[in-house]
């Protein structure tokens, strides 16, 4: 393909023949190599905002609260830490080769058209979750309000369609700085990022110091009924699945910001500080943190947020406050609003841009009332739990293509053409054998999760999907058959994020 080059501010109607305005549009266009900006840094500040988000300092204190003490929790912890840096450096450099984002990734292994479903399934747990973790940082930001101003007290005492009304000012704050971040494109997500992963790590830093010595200088390393045996290796193996479970979502994805980063060897050590060496840190707080608190009282907390309400001093309560409105909202960005923004350019690249999606994506995670789906304990376990049990297959089946079939032998250009003769046409645009080989992978994955009886296996659901999801499409593949790499140079954009 000698396509010319497209200039970012080309309109759709200069696009060659080859190209598809159903599949293509600037936002969607492979990144140039030359100019892309995400460093080692940019990777690792990633990291450092979503390893320590409250959702994870609950689960791993959960693990203290199962009997697991100090070494056993560090131990689950780095299993996963050291899966999720191999498994992100599969997806990662996916993204710096091809420059494209997941949805254009997704078209290899289940067609032009096919691909929708995978980025609907990521993109719409993504935007639940963009409501509830708003949500759950309006909580905090409702606390820093009061304690700033305790006049606010009346406004948190009543309630419409779920929230009080300083409810819903601390929400709608948060959604549109949120929002407006996001409407300046990937690159303010990368300084935002940047910014806030600094702030987090201090913050944590400083809060374990500080209950450190509230505790009097020594913690609990477990608590009274801690485990042994079988039980405790169970317990301590299916911790290391479970974490790499909760990233799930992100290992598909990663490639939304790998695709502007400079080199394979940035993406390498950001995920090494990122992953492995800012997780045993992690781990290292969580169990200061409970062990702290355990010895103090003998209770066990479920988020440092517990801990920060309870700070006498105003003036150290609101500053606790704002630093874990940072972290919520950085998380927040980079694991719940990035996904729906490109699955929904994807599904309309002639109406939507990234600003436009974001929009979209943003309206939609407000008009659901996050707060309410948080609070019904079926929707949480029964549609995310079951739609995030989907994403180890979707994984499995993408990863088994690209790395084992093709050997990352990749047309790019061919992923944005309609072209029967295309690359990845398949059938109608559709891959029929890689459906073949996610719907028994999905419905082994869901019984996993769901089926009682099968609950001592539930902890490696998203392994054993993926585990599937690979192995039958491997079997089903024509392994014969020969592939061309043909770079997206071509028809590429200079890197905007």
């Amino acid at each position: 393909m000698t396509n010319p080059k497209i200039s970012p501010a080309a309109p759709l109607t200069t696009l060659p023949p080859d190209l598809s305005s159903r599949l293509y549009n600037t936002d969607l266009a492979p990144t140039s190599r030359e100019g892309r900006r995400w460093t080692g840094y940019s990777i690792f500040t990633l990291w450092a905002n979503d390893v320590h988000s409250l959702g994870n300092y609950a689960f791993a204190v959960g693990l203290f609260a199962l009997g697991l003490g100090g070494w056993q929790i560090l131990l689950a912890l780095g299993i996963g830490a050291v899966l999720l840096f191999l498994l992100l450096n599969l997806s990662g450099y996916m993204g710096f080769k091809t420059g494209v984002p997941f949805p254009v990734m997704c078209r290899i292994s289940l067609g032009i058209h096919g691909a929708q479903i995978g980025a609907l399934l990521r993109g719409g747990v993504a935007i639940v979750w963009f409501g509830v973790q708003t949500f759950l940082a309006s909580v905090v930001f409702r606390v820093m309000l009061i304690a700033l101003a305790p006049s606010l007290q009346p406004l948190d005492n009543n309630s419409f369609l779920g929230l009080s009304t300083l409810g819903w000012i601390a929400f709608l704050v948060l959604w549109v700085v949120q929002l407006t971040i996001v409407s300046f494109g990937m690159d303010m997500i990368r300084r935002y990022e940047a910014f806030a992963g600094p702030v987090i790590l201090a913050t944590m830093v400083a809060l374990a110091v500080w209950m450190f010595f509230q505790a009097g200088g020594s913690i609990a390393l477990a608590t009274d009924r801690g485990l042994e045996g079988g039980e405790m290796w169970r317990t301590i193996l299916g911790g290391g699945a479970l974490w790499v479970a909760i990233y799930g979502t992100f290992v598909l994805n990663f490639c939304d910001f790998t695709r502007s980063s400079v080199s394979r060897r940035s993406i390498t050590l950001g995920n090494f500080w990122g992953l492995p060496v800012n997780m045993l840190a992690f781990g290292v707080i969580v169990v200061v943190l409970a062990g702290a608190q355990f010895k103090i009282d003998g209770t066990i907390i479920e988020s440092p947020s517990e801990i920060v309400s309870a700070i006498p001093n105003t003036l150290l309560l609101v500053l606790a406050c704002f630093a874990l409105l940072i972290l919520t909202v950085a998380v927040n960005l980079m694991a719940n609003f990035v996904a729906p923004v490109y699955a929904l350019t994807n599904l309309f690249p002639r109406k939507l841009d990234f600003r436009r999606a974001a929009m979209v994506s943003a309206v939609i995670g407000l008009v659901i009332l996050p707060w309410n789906l948080y609070n019904s304990p079926a929707v949480i376990v029964y549609f995310l739990g079951g739609l995030g049990a989907l994403l180890g297959p979707l994984f499995g089946l993408i990863m088994a293509d690209y790395w084992l079939l093709r050997r990352a032998q990749i047309n790019v250009p061919d992923l944005y053409t309609e072209n029967a003769a295309g690359t990845y046409f398949y059938r109608s645009g559709v891959n029929p054998k890689a459906l073949a080989a996610l719907v028994p992978a999905a419905a082994a994955s869901l019984l996993v999760a769901f089926v009682p009886a099968l609950a001592p296996a539930a902890s490696f659901t998203w392994f054993i999907g993926a585990a599937l999801a690979a192995s039958v499409y491997w079997l089903l593949a024509d392994r014969q058959a020969t592939y061309s790499d043909v770079s997206g140079e071509s028809i590429a954009v200079a890197s905007q994020h």
